[in-house]
């Protein structure tokens, strides 16, 4: 089977994680991935930021479930997160960025790196609290976050069951 088909056969949400790092030169590779990701005419308004240090992703998982009310939260537990953030004012942010994160997820399966969409972000990007921590990491105050790449190897102890696709497919020739 052709390598990038098995890639978005196989790929699956992890939810949950070992404590292994992911090697920088995939996490290079994920972001080469997301920079070659298609955007609205061209302007690649985006930024990523990669977090490995573990202290900032607990942080940020603790202000996520502060703010959602969800003690406890911790993104499944990930070696690695990957902000796509994008300007506010681009009409096209969420969707480039979309685009991207899939990007991220399939180049991530090709290293046998696990991934899920952390999705929480979007509405509390300009909380005083969380909005502190994105100023703390550079991402930019114009930007939003409509979603996160959180990125490790699949504990073993959970299977991964493939799931059936389903929707509805018509062919018009």
């Amino acid at each position: 089977m052709n390598e990038v088909m098995n890639a978005i056969l196989t790929r699956r949400s992890i939810r949950k994680f070992t404590a292994d790092p992911i090697p920088a030169e995939v996490l290079e590779d994920l972001v080469k991935a997301a920079l070659h990701a298609p955007s609205g005419m061209g302007k690649q308004t985006w930024q990523f930021t990669v977090v490995t240090n573990q202290e900032i992703i607990h942080r940020l998982c603790g202000l996520i479930g502060t703010e959602l009310g969800r003690e406890g939260y911790d993104m499944y537990g990930p070696a690695a997160v990957i902000i796509p953030s994008n300007e506010k004012e681009s009409p096209w942010g969420k969707e480039d960025n979309a685009c991207a994160m899939e990007n991220i997820f399939l180049a991530a399966r090709s290293y046998g790196v696990g991934s899920v969409w952390i999705n929480q972000m979007q509405n509390i990007n300009d909380r005083p609290a969380v909005r502190a921590l994105l100023d703390e990491i550079g991402v930019p105050a114009d930007h939003v976050i409509y979603g996160v790449a959180a990125l490790g190897y699949a504990d073993p102890s959970v299977p991964v069951e493939p799931k059936e696709r389903t929707g509805k497919v018509v062919y018009v020739k």
